[in-house]
């Protein structure tokens, strides 16, 4: 992410971030990519639940994924992380603040 982020796009990610387990997805694949399966038994949980992290990670544009297809055929999901940047300062909140979208009443 080559310019700061917005206020929501921040919201988003530091609330992506907050979780634990999102954590030691984001810490395991900034080592390389992995594919579910060997992510789930690095992490320790299960697939159903991986799954629901990354797609927040993902939602977040931390991480991104991609198909492909392993030498026996079989379609293999990859994620790795993205190439964000985030320097977190009282100007850079309070710059992220002024674009937040106003709440609806």
């Amino acid at each position: 992410m080559a310019d700061a982020p917005s206020g929501d796009q921040l919201v988003e990610m530091l609330a992506a971030l907050a979780n634990p387990i999102r954590l030691r997805i984001v810490a395991t694949l900034a080592g390389g990519r992995d594919y579910v399966s060997h992510l789930a038994r690095e992490i320790g949980i299960s697939r159903p639940l991986l799954h629901m992290h990354l797609q927040k990670l993902e939602a977040a544009g931390l991480i991104a994924g991609r198909l492909e297809l392993s030498d026996d055929g079989k379609a293999m999901k990859y994620y790795e992380v993205t190439a964000f940047d985030l320097h977190l300062t009282a100007a850079a909140l309070a710059a992220a603040a002024q674009t937040l979208t106003p709440k609806e009443s």
